[in-house]
Order: C-alpha cells, then structure tokens, then sequence
C-alpha cells in the first residue's frame, strides 16, 4: 500500500508544479492512467514475471502456464490459499500479496510517466500507454531484471528497489514522450501567447517529497525475501538485513538532501531543496540491500549532481523535462552501473534449494552486466514508446491543442475552475 504514497506523491509535486488552472486535469490524468496500467497488470501482467519461477522449476510451457495460472481468472490468484497445493503453489497467500505489490508498481511506473507530461498530454494516448505498459512491459522488464530467477539476474545484473522497472524503464519512456510531445509554452523563451509554466504553488512540492520519502523504506522491505532462521535477502536473493537496509535508505536521502538543498541556494532553484533527497533515493536504489551507510552516503551525495547534469543535458537538447528524467533517468543509469564497479564479484542470483544455472548465489555482480540491464531496460522502453508516439501522432495528435494550452485543461476539459486562478477566467492573450 506504501506504493500508492508514491502516486500520492507525485500528484502533490505535479500539482505544485502546473499552472492552476490545470491542476484537476493533472490528478485526474494520473489517477486514471495509474488505475488503467494496474488493470493490466491484475489482468495478466503478473505473469510474466512469475513466468521465471516457472523456467527455473522446469514446468513445460513455463509462460503459457504462468499464464494460466496467474492471470486474474486462473486459479492461483483466485484460489484461497489454504485450498491450492503448496506443491504447486508454494506460499500462496505471500505469492497473492505479491501480485498486488505488482499492480501498485504499475500505478506508480504510469504515474511516473504522466508527470514528464504534464499540462500538455492528452488523455487517450496517455491511457492506451498506461495499459501497454501496465500489461506488458513494466512485468516484462520485471521479468529479465528484477528477481532471484530472472534471466539477467542470472548473469549479475543486480537490482533491489526496482531501479530497472521502475526508475530507469519510466525515465526512458518519459525522455521519448517529452521529446515527441515538445515543451510547455513559454518554457523556453517568451510564448506569444505571454503564458509559460507557473507553479500553483511550490510547498506542494515538498508535501508530495515527504510523502514518497515516507514510503520508500515499507516499499524497500517489500522487496525482501525474509527467510525464518536464516536471515534476509534482497530480490536478487543477496544476503542482506532489515535494519541495515533502513539505515542505507536513510543515509542517502538524508545525504542527497543535504547536497540538493546546497545545490538550490547556490543556484536560487528551490526546486532542488525538495528533490535532493528523492535523488539520492535513486540513485542507491541498486545499493541498498548489499551496501553500507557509507557507501549510501556517497551514492546520496552523488545523486543530485548526476540529477542536475542530466537536467542541463536534456534542457541542451531541447526536450522540457525537470523531473523524471533528471530524477529517475539519470541517477537511475549512474548508480546501477556504478555498484556494478563498488560491488564488483559479489553473488547474486539463484533460489534456495536450486542447483545448477540456478544454485543459490551463482552469478556475480559486474558492470559489464548492470551496463546490460540498462540498456535491455532503455530498449524495451523506448522502442515502444517511440512507436506508440508515432502512432498517436498520425491518428489524433500526442497534444492537446494551443486554444486548450492557454485556457487550461481544467476549464477545456471538464467546464469548471478548480480553485482560484492565476490568471482571469476567459481572458487569453495574442
């Protein structure tokens, strides 16, 4: 449920950040397309990544029967546990639970995405994009990166908090669909219009912070495989511990805090006081399982200047995206790669009682393989976008139109002003 703060979060950072005249469509478009990719994934998306268990068991047909029996109608995910073969369906209820974490991972991937968007996006594509993503895409890169038994894995590439699925495919998607969209009015130079981007209101910001700054640790135990009398492991079945995580989380929000709230009063961007920590998170989300509170310092501290170089570098290249992109994007490459580097021969991979291909801490962190998931990660991700892009762009148009831009989405779409404006009602500028 923690994972729904981060939707949560990010709706009061995007609504700080609009024009206030938009601030009802931006919660309206979030909600619906977060509702729309964790549909997908209820449906059918979660089983894809059980799909690895599967192959790793030796079940024939392994997606076809993961399918089967995961998608919302088959009878592992209907069944109550006590009546499923623990043989077939070991620890049902966890595995039910689980399938819900998946579809709140989805909301927050699509939530993500829309706030690279804001104010300009409209809605039909925005949502067939949050299906795709939510039924396919975000459970496949699941699937290759992220778990004990999953392809990658099985060759080092190491993740905990979901940096691939999460950070790293949205931030890819985000970048194609900025670029193809173009920015705001007015975000670059004098719009004849006289609009430009005008936050509503900047505290909002740091609310939506807090709040995801908040559900990170209960997300992070989420990824956790607690074994009674053995001990904790990260996703990737790495020897790990509770407490120690918790510390990890913290020492690098705490550090990249400290680093963005320099960053902004030295640049006079207040933007960067609020958003330090959140790049800090990022930035260690590889690491915090198999790290100490120093290393997550210095991956903390790291985050913000990787987030303001890729700030600098996406703005150099004419594509308006302050957020994810720098947020997610950037740190999300910067901080898996480099694990790769600190962590460099440590096991990962395998299951318990497992042999072979997938003997419990078989294969080893490198970067040569974190290097890989990103870019397997980037290729699922902006291929699709890209195509989807082009797609919507010949059938309707990805924008909605100028007339709506300058009047505000609140009024075009749904008839009604939210809350006091910045600007008269019915007035626009030539």
């Amino acid at each position: 449920m923690s994972v729904l703060l981060v939707v949560v979060g990010l709706g009061f950072i995007d609504m700080g950040l609009v024009r206030a005249r938009n601030v009802l469509v931006t919660w309206a478009q979030k909600l619906t397309a977060a509702v729309i990719a964790g549909f997908g994934t209820l449906l059918f998306g979660y089983a894809l990544w059980q799909w690895q268990f599967y192959e790793a068991l030796g079940i024939p047909s392994p997606l076809a029967q993961a399918l089967r029996d995961w998608w919302i109608g088959g009878p592992a995910s209907g069944t109550i546990s006590i009546q499923l073969d623990p043989k077939l369906v070991p620890e049902a209820d966890i595995q039910q639970v689980f399938l819900v974490f998946f579809v709140t991972f989805s909301m927050a991937t699509a939530a993500l995405i829309h706030s690279s968007v804001i104010e300009r996006i409209k809605s039909a594509p925005l949502y067939v994009m949050s299906l795709v993503v939510g039924l396919v895409l975000s459970p496949l890169v699941g699937y290759l990166c992220w778990g004990p038994l999953s392809p990658l894995t099985n060759n080092g590439v190491h993740d905990f908090e979901g940096v691939f699925p999460l950070y790293i495919f949205a931030g890819t998607w985000a970048l194609v669909l900025a670029w193809r969209l173009g920015p705001r009015r007015g975000a670059f130079g004098q719009d004849v219009s006289g609009i430009k981007p005008t936050p509503s209101n900047f505290g909002l910001v740091a609310v939506g912070v807090l709040f995801i700054f908040f559900a990170v640790p209960f997300i992070s135990i989420g990824s956790t495989w607690i074994l009674p009398d053995k001990g904790v492991y990260g996703i990737s079945f790495t020897q790990s511990g509770i407490g120690v995580i918790l510390v990890n989380i913290f020492a690098a929000a705490l550090t990249g805090g400290f680093v963005g709230a320099i960053i902004g009063w030295v640049r006079r961007e207040v933007t960067w006081v609020f958003l330090g920590p959140i790049a800090g998170i990022v930035m260690g989300g590889t690491l915090f399982d198999i790290g100490t509170p120093l290393e997550s310092m210095l991956f903390g501290a790291l985050g913000p200047f990787v987030a303001l170089g890729t700030a600098k570098l996406v703005r150099g290249m004419g594509i308006e995206e302050p957020k994810v992109v720098p947020l997610a994007l950037g740190p999300g490459i910067a901080g898996a790669i480099l694990v790769g580097f600190v962590k460099w021969g440590t096991p990962t991979g395998g299951f318990p009682g497992l042999e072979g291909a997938y003997a419990l801490g078989h294969a080893q962190i490198s970067p040569w393989w974190q290097l890989i998931g990103v870019v397997v990660t980037m290729l699922v991700s902006g291929i699709p976008a890209f195509i989807l892009c082009l797609v919507h762009e010949k059938a309707g148009g990805l924008r909605v139109s100028p007339e709506a831009e300058i009047t505000g989405l609140d009024d075009t779409v749904w008839g009604v002003e939210n809350f006091g404006d910045d600007r008269a009602r019915g007035v626009v500028r030539s």
